[in-house]
């Protein structure tokens, strides 16, 4: 008789669960996190708890130039957190010699008088554009409103006064916005200046329940452009009783 064949022994299976923990821990990949339990710590999307690898630094938030060299010399932990809509920067994690280098090159940079010089220029260039806008901005409020010519009047001081809050770099308004149309924004900034500047929205007490301010909003909105539809057709106000003519006396506009 002939002797047994040895049969293999099969091969041993990769814990695929294993691989992807592996891959997910790694700490040193570029990664998008919020604050952690203790200031050495951050939050992964999985609310798994991470401490900053040996050799990194939290670098804070402030100072764009800097944080985009840092970004681009390697890998680092964003630290973002959110609070209600808005989304607030707590700074970045990177090695230590990323961003001593970083800081190093951008020092000998900004002391380089044509550093200053073009920064002069962006300046200009910046404000030209915004003052561009903010003209552009003004007639399509205007064309909005469009008022019958008995109350042209009334229809400029209310761009002024709509442009003025609504224009302005870093005012978080809609009208800064570039995800919708211009006449989108000034539509949305005239309903939204009227809704604070001619109705009680400011002191309303709105329940906690999911939906109740947007319907709140909504309610008021058509009010307002009830009010604007009266302007267009050339009604006259009573003396005294015009919540947009009073907002806008109270403004100074």
């Amino acid at each position: 008789m002939s002797a047994p064949r040895e049969v293999p022994e099969p091969e041993a299976r990769p814990d695929l669960g294993a691989v992807v923990r592996n891959i997910w821990n790694m700490p040193t990949e570029t990664r998008i996190v919020r604050p952690g339990p203790t200031p050495d710590t951050v939050l992964t999307e999985r609310n798994e708890t991470l401490r900053a690898p040996s050799g990194w630094e939290l670098l804070p938030p402030g100072d764009a130039g800097l944080t985009r060299r840092v970004k681009a010399a390697g890998p680092t932990w964003t630290v973002q957190e959110k609070r209600g809509r808005k989304v607030f920067s707590r700074g970045v994690w990177a090695p230590r010699a990323h961003i001593l280098a970083a800081q190093s090159a951008l020092e000998s940079e900004r002391a380089d008088p044509a550093y200053g010089r073009r920064l002069d220029a962006a300046r200009a260039r910046r404000e030209k554009k915004q003052v561009a806008y903010v003209e552009d901005f003004r007639g399509a409020v205007l064309t909005y409103l469009d008022f019958d010519p008995r109350h042209e009047a009334l229809a400029q001081r209310l761009a002024d006064a709509v442009t003025a809050h609504a224009t302005p770099v870093g005012s978080g308004t809609v009208a800064r916005t570039e995800r919708i149309p211009l006449a989108q924004r000034a539509e949305s900034a005239v309903i939204a200046w009227m809704r604070h500047q001619t109705t009680a929205y400011d002191d309303m007490s709105i329940a906690r329940i999911k939906g109740e301010r947007r319907r709140v909003r909504q309610m008021l909105a058509a009010r307002s452009k009830a009010l604007l539809a009266r302007y267009r057709r050339g009604e006259q106000a009573q003396q005294g009783l015009c919540p947009l003519a009073a907002a806008l006396r109270a403004s100074g506009g």
